[in-house]
């Protein structure tokens, strides 16, 4: 049995643009196609379950509050700097 489950509706989204091991694409890829969803799906409920699951994360967020609704994503990117 899968542990994430195909989406039933389409979420509001955003763009974010990752490089990821060869190894873990395909398994992404691999995943999406399994439950019948793509792969940006797949990633985005792995990060979910993670941060359900990561009691640290949820400490640490707790004493970190951000206004994050004052600034809302717009098709950010990640990119690195030297």
């Amino acid at each position: 049995m899968s542990l994430l489950k195909a989406p039933s509706k389409q979420p509001k989204t955003t763009t974010l643009q990752v490089r990821l091991e060869e190894e873990v694409r395909r398994n992404v890829d691999r995943y999406a196609e399994f439950i019948g969803a793509n792969a940006s799906y797949v990633i985005s409920e792995a990060l979910k379950l993670l941060f359900k699951r990561d009691d640290e994360f949820k400490h640490w967020l707790s004493d970190h509050p951000t206004k994050i609704e004052e600034h809302p994503f717009k098709g950010d990117v990640l990119t690195k700097t030297a």
